[in-house]
Parts: structure tokens; C-alpha cells; sequence
């Protein structure tokens, strides 16, 4: 009995599909059959359809959360691209043959194994790979190069890739036990397609099956999948998307397993190759083509990067090349020979010199292109409609840039205000498309990154972001389709399922935040019911600071972002309210928490300052008694000390007489360097100004003995750490004062480099046990 003809390849193979394009014309099949899930033949018109610019991929996905993937990705030299572009052509069937991805998905991963069963799970052929590394010296890129991709125009091909696979199957008990099983439930499957299109009435040896060289053999001799056992499959609930890729998703350097290191290279073998002919002179002008193209190119990135390049060096390289490559067995130069020959001629025989340059010629920043419409999911297409709409499309690229407001590079920032110079429809541009971004932020689609907004005292209107896009934003989308068929469906539903998650009302505003941001009212009036209810309980004073903080900015500044901040008045006046009466008490604290208290103090001393309906002798009351009580935090204390000079509330008699009373002799030492520590958090030159302050505190330190300097030096060491050089140079000049220096010896004190007697004193410091402070 004839069977149907088998064509082994390497998925990414230029030669294998030159060779396969050969083969086809000579035997003209009635059917060509190709490894790919068989549930995803309604995607070959597209896949074949004369404006999609290659690479593409299809990704199959359940429709269930937790969504799982599974991706096949094509660039234009993969077989199976070919074999479909071939069967269109030549009015052929074509299907693919495989296991549906809807079976694949309901295969257990091999990360769900216990790491003994796991570790056992070793893939065949790279087991064999490895053998062949270590035997050749070679990586296995190279050696199939050298010794498979140089087949092409000698019709020799597809039987050197067939015995390879039969050969690889032999190693096949080295393989582990969940590999070995799926193996052979997909050849079941595979041969099962074969045997139901013979059944049909198509003759077996009018039958061409494209399929990875190891399942060769295995189709040869395996039998068909049963009725019962095709029914025992597991099945998931799946649906698949057409995506671009791109030549960085398809090389080594991304990871991806079935990839090749130099997928721009290889796609300039497959162009060079597809113009052989019969004789070999013609080859070897095609395949000198290709290696010349090469070099000239990786030369040209490195003269534009500012390095010396002359034509000799790269006519010295391209001979090089080709002795290298006779000495190590072929008769043209492989990638790596090509490598060595400029390591030598313009690396002065470092790679690291032409890495660059290189990396830019075999993984060139190209990305696919799909026809409008083509994918599947509503929200991939809701995405575009968004991109198109807000002229985002030169964005569309693997390379990062920076966002420019209507592609001004002058301006490259969004600008949120209207702009009353564009049409009306393009008013609020830039405002949308931060709508848009902060949307896709929420649904972790990592198409636009934000950058801040540039640090501008008092600008609010400005957002800085950066733009890159990578396939695995497509990817992305269609894990976001369950969540709804829209960008803005989706971040509601993501928005509201973040905030029934949250367990206090800070979590809660920090969604609340988000959903502003994404401009979605809608959404902001659901979690501040949920903000609401946390309210009612809220004890904590670093939680409610932060929930006011947040909710005060977006009060001042909603009206640029278009969204109404009255329902958030009432909520602000309670927050106040409640962080005002438990202030107190969390000053009763350890030095570690004394720092998050301090900012939250300062959070709703500021939240006061900003909102004047908001009752002012409430904090000043609560200030005046923390700043003067002793049983409390002393670096609060004193913080509550510099809020009241910084808002004038406090005069030099106050900050004497509590200073008095900090310094004296009855305070513990470090209690009062706490004290100062405290009081210079805020507004250092408020402080600078005092001379009185520095003349308390000089009195104090010159009090001190020895062991009590010691102590209290690690506070106030602390304490100046946070003053600028030039801060540091007044309060000099203030002691220098105090001490009858005048502003010169005071500098020359402060610059002189230290003797040997001083260096020795700071020695014996660092040395001094502070375990017991």
C-alpha cells in the first residue's frame, strides 16, 4: 500500500522551505497537510491573504479566567508559511493536521509537575543538540546551518532532515514520560488526519504532510487515534486570534524555545536561496550574495556608530570567512564563521566591538502587519479603533519612544488642557489618550509606560510616557477579552474587581485614584461607596493621611481631567476629622514608626492648607498639644513644633521655653537630640534664621560630657544629614557667631582637611558601642 509523502523541516527553516516550494511542484499534491492544531483551518485565508506582511502568529487562549496560552508564531521562511502560500497558489487543499488547540490547552504544563517528575522531563532533541555541541564544538544554530540549510537547490534536503528526526527518535527513552506521552497522542492524532483524508477518496501518494523531522518517524509507523480515544481527549473551552509579531519575539535572545538566533539573517538566506536554480554556479553566486550583503550591512551600523571601517576589511572578512568555513567542513560560511572572520578583520579580535552592530543586521526591529480586521477578539480590535482615532499608529513599533503631543517633539509630554487651536473634535486629543493609557495601565497591557509628570512645581497638566510595542501586547488584549469586548468595558470590570478586593481605605483609594485616572465616573462613584464603608472604622492615622492626600490632589486638580470632586468634599472633611482625633495617639510610638507618623502629620497639616473649608483650630489645637507633650514620640513632638513655626502659630518665646525645657539637664540626652531631630524635618531655614535656636542648642552641646555627647551626636548626625552644603554653611556661620568666629575662619574651619589628632577622635567614635541606645 502507497503512503503519503513526508517532508520533515526545522520550524524556521529558509532551506527547508525552498526545498519544501521544490518539492511540491514536482510531486503536485491533491492535499497538503501541515502541523498545526487542526481547530484553527478557519485561520488560513488569512494567514494567506497578500497583505499581511509576515511575521504573524495565531494565539489559542481559553475563555475561562485563569486564561492560559499557547502561541504559534510564522515568519516568511517557515515551512509551513509556504506550504499554505503554495497551496493557495496552485488551488490545493491544505489543512492543518495536529491535535486542536483547544486539546493542547487542556494539557497539564509542565510547571504543575512535582520537580522530581519535572526535572525527569528532558526534551529529546535537546538532549541531542547538546551531545552534538559537545562533539562539534559548534552550537547547534551553527551545526544545522552548516549541515541542513546548505542543502537548498541540491534536492537533498528532505531526506537528510527525515533520517536526522528517525535518528533523533532513536534517543527517545531519554525523553521523559509526559513528552514520550504527548508525542505520541499527537502522531495518533496526525495519523488519524491522514487516514480520514485517504478514506475520503484522496490517493495516499497524492498526500504531502509538512511536519517537525522527529514526527516522521513516528507517523511511518504509529497508528491511528480511535474513536474512543479521540473521545477521552481533554478539551478545553478555547477561541484563537490572528496577532503580529516580530522578529525579536521569533530570535533566541527572547527566549522562545522553537527560535533562531538571527531571524533578520535568516530571512536573507531565504531570499538569496529562493533564487537558486539547478546549477551550482548559480548558487554560488546566490549564496556570495548573502554573505557580502551581510558584511556590508553589519560594517555600515558600525561606521554610523562611529567607528572605522574600511571596504578592505570587509573584503578581508568575506575571503576569511570562506577559508574558515572550508576548515570546518562545508563550503560556505555559517553565521558563526562570518562572526569570526570580522572578530578578526574589524573586532581587533574582541566580539564585544561588533556586537552591536550585528545584533542590529540579525534581529532588525521588524514587526508584522495584519489587514484591519483580521483579529478575533472584540478588544483587539477596540484597541486599534483607539490607536487609528488618536493617530497613535507610528507607535506601533518594537523600538521605545517617547510620547509627543500631535507629534511635536517640542512637546513631548501630554498636554491636558483643551487645545483651542485644534478642530473640536480633537480639543481634548491628549486627554483622551491619557484616558486611554491609564486603561490599559489597569489592564497590565504594557503598550505605554508613564514616566511622571516631569517634577514641575505646580504644573499639573503635563503627563510624560513612554511607547513600545511588542507582541506580547497582543497577547495581553486577548487575556483581557473575558473582561469585556471594549478597552474602557474591560478596565471597569478590572477596576471593580480590584476594588471588592481591597481590605482598608487605603487600597480602596489607591483604585479610587486609578479609576480617575482612567476617566471613568462611573467606576469612581462605585469605589468611594466602598471608601464609605472602610470609613466608618478607619483608626489609623498613616491610612486615612494617605487616602486624604490622594483624594485632596484629585479635588484641586479634577477639573482637568473633566471629573466632578463635590462627592469627595464630605468624604475629605471626615477624613480630617478622624485623622485629627486618633493624630495623638499615634505619636505614642517607636523611633521606627515615629517616620511614617511625621509624614502622615504633615499629610493633613497640608490637607488643611489646601481646603479652607476644613476647620483650621482643630489642627492647631492638636499641634500646640503634641508639640509641648513629654509622655509622646519626642522626634513628633518636635515636628509638631516646626508645623506651628512654618505656619507662624508659634512664637520665639514658645520655641524657647519648650527648648529650654528639651535641653535641660533632667532630659535624657538622646530624648532631646530626638527632640531637635524632629523640629528640623521641616523648613530648615525657618529654623537657620533663629540665631536664639542655635545659641540653646551650642549651650547644650557644650554641656554635654563626653558620654552624653556621644549619644546624642548619633541624633544630631542624623538630624544634619538632611541639610543641604550651603544649609550646613549658615548654621556654621551661626555658631562661628556664637563662638566670636567671624564668616571666614568659620569656612576655613569647615574646608580644612583634618590632622591626625581629629582623625583619631573620629576613629574612637566609630568605634563607641551604641547597642544600648
Amino acid at each position: 500500500m502507497s503512503s503519503p509523502f513526508y517532508f520533515g523541516i526545522r520550524h524556521l527553516s529558509p532551506a527547508a522551505s525552498v526545498e519544501l516550494k521544490k518539492f511540491l511542484d514536482s510531486v503536485k499534491p491533491e492535499l497538503v497537510l501541515i502541523e498545526g492544531p487542526s481547530d484553527l483551518n478557519d485561520k488560513i485565508d488569512y494567514i494567506t491573504n497578500p497583505d499581511v506582511k509576515f511575521p504573524i502568529a495565531i494565539m489559542a487562549y481559553t475563555k475561562r479566567t485563569p486564561v492560559k496560552s499557547i502561541l504559534y508564531p510564522f515568519a516568511e521562511y517557515s515551512p509551513e508559511i509556504q506550504a499554505l502560500l503554495w497551496a493557495k497558489k496552485n488551488n490545493v487543499k491544505c489543512a492543518f493536521m495536529d491535535m486542536p488547540s483547544s486539546a493542547f490547552l487542556a494539557f497539564p504544563d509542565t510547571d504543575s509537575m512535582d520537580f522530581e517528575e519535572a526535572s525527569k522531563d528532558v526534551d529529546v532533541t535537546e538532549n541531542v543538540y547538546a551531545k552534538l555541541e559537545m562533539l562539534t564544538g559548534e552550537s547547534h544554530d551553527c551545526y544545522w546551518e552548516r549541515n541542513f540549510e546548505q542543502l537548498a537547490g541540491t534536492g537533498l534536503y528532505r531526506e537528510a532532515c527525515n533520517t536526522f528526526g528517525r535518528e533523533i527518535r532513536k534517543s527517545e527513552n531519554a525523553s521523559g514520560k509526559y513528552n514520550a506521552a504527548e508525542t505520541l497522542i499527537r502522531e495518533a492524532f496526525m495519523k488519524r488526519t491522514i487516514e480520514s483524508a485517504i478514506k475520503q477518496g484522496i490517493a495516499a501518494e497524492k498526500i504531502v504532510c509538512v511536519c517537525g523531522a522527529f514526527h516522521v518517524g513516528g507517523l511511518e509507523t504509529n497508528t491511528a487515534m480511535t474513536d474512543e480515544e479521540l473521545n477521552n481527549l481533554p478539551c478545553v473551552e478555547s477561541s484563537s486570534t490572528l496577532m503580529p509579531y516580530s522578529f525579536y519575539r521569533l530570535s533566541a535572545f527572547s527566549g522562545y524555545g522553537a527560535g533562531n538566533s538571527s531571524p533578520s539573517y535568516y530571512q536573507m538566506l531565504y531570499k538569496a536561496m529562493s533564487k537558486i536554480n539547478k546549477t551550482s554556479s548559480n548558487k554560488d553566486e546566490c549564496m556570495e550574495e548573502i554573505f557580502t550583503k551581510y558584511l556590508v550591512s553589519v560594517a555600515k551600523n558600525h561606521r554610523d556608530s562611529g567607528n572605522i571601517v574600511s571596504s578592505a576589511s570587509v573584503i578581508e572578512a568575506l575571503r576569511l570567512a570562506k577559508s574558515v568555513a572550508l576548515i570546518r567542513g562545508s563550503k560556505y560560511p555559517v553565521l558563526q564563521d562570518l562572526h569570526d572572520a570580522m572578530i578578526a578583520t574589524i573586532g581587533h579580535g574582541n566580539f564585544s566591538e561588533i556586537v552591536e552592530a550585528c545584533t542590529k543586521v540579525e534581529v532588525n526591529p521588524v514587526v508584522g502587519f495584519l489587514p484591519k480586521g483580521m483579529s478575533v477578539t472584540a478588544i483587539q480590535d477596540d484597541f486599534m479603533r483607539n490607536v487609528e482615532k488618536l493617530n497613535l499608529n507610528d507607535y506601533l513599533s518594537e523600538s521605545v519612544q517617547a510620547f509627543c503631543s500631535f507629534g511635536n517633539k517640542k512637546k513631548p509630554y501630554l498636554d491636558l488642557r483643551e487645545n483651542r487651536y485644534a478642530a473640536k473634535e480633537n480639543a481634548f486629543q491628549d486627554l483622551n489618550t491619557s484616558f486611554f493609557f491609564h486603561r490599559l495601565e489597569v489592564l497590565g497591557v504594557a503598550f505605554a509606560s508613564y514616566n511622571g509628570d516631569g517634577g514641575e512645581e505646580n504644573i499639573n497638566y503635563k503627563e510624560y510616557w513612554q511607547m513600545k510595542w511588542t507582541p506580547e501586547v497582543e497577547m495581553q488584549l486577548v487575556e483581557n477579552a473575558v473582561l469585556g469586548d471594549s478597552i474602557v468595558s474591560a478596565a471597569v470590570f478590572k477596576i471593580k474587581e480590584l476594588a471588592d478586593s481591597v481590605s482598608n481605605i487605603s487600597e480602596a483609594s489607591e483604585i479610587f485614584e486609578k479609576a480617575y485616572l482612567c476617566g471613568l465616573p462611573e467606576s469612581c462613584d462605585y469605589v468611594l461607596k466602598i471608601m464609605q464603608a472602610f470609613l466608618i472604622d478607619e483608626n489609623a492615622l498613616v491610612s486615612a493621611a494617605d487616602t486624604s492626600e490622594r483624594l485632596s490632589s484629585i479635588v484641586r486638580y479634577g477639573d482637568i481631567r473633566k471629573y466632578d470632586s463635590k462627592p469627595l468634599l464630605q468624604m475629605l472633611e471626615k477624613l480630617y476629622l478622624r485623622s485629627c482625633l486618633v493624630m495623638k495617639d499615634a505619636c505614642i510610638c517607636d523611633d521606627e514608626n515615629a517616620k511614617t507618623v511625621i509624614k502622615a502629620m504633615d499629610k493633613v497639616n497640608s490637607l488643611q492648607l489646601n481646603h479652607d473649608f476644613l476647620e483650621e483650630s482643630k489642627i492647631l489645637d492638636l499641634l500646640k498639644e503634641i508639640s509641648v507633650k513629654d509622655n509622646l514620640n519626642p522626634k513628633c513632638s518636635g515636628f509638631a513644633m516646626a508645623l506651628l513655626l512654618e505656619r507662624g502659630k508659634a512664637d520665639e518665646n514658645v520655641l524657647s521655653n519648650e527648648l529650654s525645657l528639651r535641653l535641660s539637664k533632667g532630659m535624657p540626652v538622646d530624648l532631646g537630640a530626638a527632640w531637635i531631630e524632629g523640629l528640623s524635618a521641616k523648613n530648615h531655614y525657618t529654623l537657620i534664621a533663629r540665631l536664639s535656636l542655635w545659641e540653646k542648642i551650642a549651650s547644650y552641646i557644650e554641656e554635654l560630657d563626653d558620654d552624653e555627647f556621644k549619644r546624642a551626636v548619633v541624633a544630631l548626625r542624623r538630624t544634619f544629614s538632611e541639610f543641604s552644603k550651603n544649609e550646613k554653611c549658615d548654621i556654621a556661620e551661626n555658631l562661628g557667631e556664637i563662638w566670636g568666629f567671624n564668616k571666614d575662619q568659620v569656612a576655613d574651619v569647615l574646608t580644612h582637611d583634618m590632622n591626625v589628632e581629629e582623625q583619631k577622635k573620629l576613629d574612637e567614635l566609630n568605634d563607641f558601642d551604641f547597642d544600648d541606645i
